[in-house]
């Protein structure tokens, strides 16, 4: 199984914080961000990561060659960063680095989400208890903001069934975390269409009663506001 981290976006909502450092490496307690995410990845023995980079990307090489975390999947070869010249989008970047995500599975990441839970669990429930017929898992949280949020409807057996990205009095509080597993064919059909860009406006639609789901009753925050970083430091 390999990772893709999402990391490069401007972080314009965290703004003035992200004035001067990317969002992926913002402090939580006394660690970036990014930093979790690579000790788990470790933690639970994923093949290849890849991290993209673009916003500030010399602050990102720089904390990865003084990173022990970093260091050593970098000296296991387990580790690759690849710098977007220009921001190429969510479903985009998987495309871009297709010669080294084919032919596994995909455990895709938004690198900005502050997330405590079991990944291991996630994981194993999309190899082994996800309902028949679906390809790729969602992980879900409860969020107390549903307007600021991709809100989805699911089925009795947790099949997405209907998704609503960002609008005024969503029908539910069950939000899209922006943690997904992929089986192979989905990352082949990305590589194969160029005119899917984003994985949450373009890709999720066309996989609608394909997606299983997976509720992270931890913590779950996008570090996407000065107030929800705050709330993730004093977690």
């Amino acid at each position: 199984m390999k990772a893709l981290l999402l990391a490069a976006g401007f972080g314009k909502r965290l703004r003035p914080v992200t004035n001067e450092i990317p969002k992926c490496l913002v402090l939580i307690k006394d660690k970036p961000l990014l930093e979790y995410w690579l000790e788990e990845l470790q933690r639970i023995n994923i093949d290849k990561i890849v991290v993209n980079t673009h916003y500030l990307s010399e602050q990102v090489d720089n904390y990865i060659s003084h990173s022990e975390v970093a260091l050593k999947l970098l000296q296991d070869r387990r580790l690759e960063v690849r710098y977007e010249p220009v921001l190429l989008g969510t479903a985009a970047t998987v495309r871009e680095n297709y010669d080294v995500l084919k032919g596994d599975k995909l455990l895709l990441i938004h690198a900005d989400n502050w997330c405590r839970c079991s990944i291991s669990e996630f994981i194993n429930y999309h190899n082994n208890e996800r309902p028949e017929k679906t390809v790729m898992t969602m992980m879900t949280f409860k969020t107390e903001s549903p307007s600021q949020c991709g809100i989805i409807e699911i089925d009795k057996q947790g099949v997405l069934v209907d998704f609503h990205e960002k609008v005024e009095n969503p029908p539910s509080d069950l939000a899209n975390g922006a943690v997904y597993m992929l089986e192979p064919e989905v990352v082949a059909l990305i590589s194969q269409q160029s005119e899917v860009v984003d994985i949450s406006t373009q890709l999720i639609p066309k996989f609608i009663g394909k997606i299983a789901t997976w509720e992270n009753k931890g913590i779950h925050r996008d570090i996407g506001t000065v107030e929800m970083l705050k709330l993730a430091q004093n977690d």
